[in-house]
């Protein structure tokens, strides 16, 4: 057999060997969310997830960086969120990427941002690793 004869299942070998490094060192992707023992009745503002990432906010089609204006503004105009909730939407489901921008508007803004990942489900709250302990 020449050398050629190898070079297929070199190459099989060498791509599940990388992919098999990058599944084990890519680690978690989404914040950290815990049950939350102490869930609010009502929560300040509550927004559903929408395709492609984006939020529905009484029923407008916003990206996260218009959802972090909107409570900003609220915040300037003394009407301030202290709860957070996000519902999955009509026709989407809550994905990482919508905890993953919840989350940052979580460290930004410091408020108490809760999921709901599935309708009946339970109601998870964000937190920082640090707050965790």
């Amino acid at each position: 057999m020449t050398f050629r004869g190898f070079r297929l299942p070199w190459q099989m070998l060498l791509t599940l060997l990388a992919c098999v490094m990058l599944a084990a060192c890519a680690g978690r992707a989404r914040p950290n969310t815990v049950a939350a023992p102490d869930v609010p009745t009502a929560f300040d503002l509550t927004v559903r997830a929408d395709k492609d990432g984006q939020f529905d906010l009484d029923g407008a089609t916003i990206t996260a960086e218009d959802l972090m204006s909107h409570l900003n503004y609220r915040k300037e105009s003394g009407q301030g969120v202290q709860t957070f909730l996000l519902r999955p939407g009509e026709k989407q489901k809550v994905t990482d990427r919508h905890i993953a921008q919840v989350y940052r508007i979580h460290s930004e803004l410091k408020i108490r941002t809760f999921v709901l990942e599935k309708e009946g489900g339970e109601i998870s709250e964000i937190r920082a690793s640090s707050e965790n302990k």
